[in-house]
């Protein structure tokens, strides 16, 4: 197997996983403070959303390696 072929199977599955998915989020800690044995923390839930064009895109990105990478010029 060679190099195009795993990298077009790898975008191929990033776009569908991206299509699936569609985001994912996580928490972040933004704000510390103690007083004395009284310690307080913020955390704030944030969430990043894939592009359905993004995902699309790696789709047909890795079909085009997958087809392209296998001839020999």
């Amino acid at each position: 197997m060679n190099p195009a072929k795993i990298i077009g199977i790898v975008l191929i599955a990033g776009g569908v996983l991206g299509l699936a998915i569609g985001g994912f989020s996580y928490t972040k800690e933004t704000h510390k403070a103690s007083l004395g044995p009284i310690a307080f923390s913020v955390q704030e839930k944030e969430t990043v959303n894939i592009p359905l064009w993004a995902s699309i895109a790696a789709v047909v990105a890795g079909a085009g390696v997958l087809v392209l990478g296998g001839r020999k010029a």
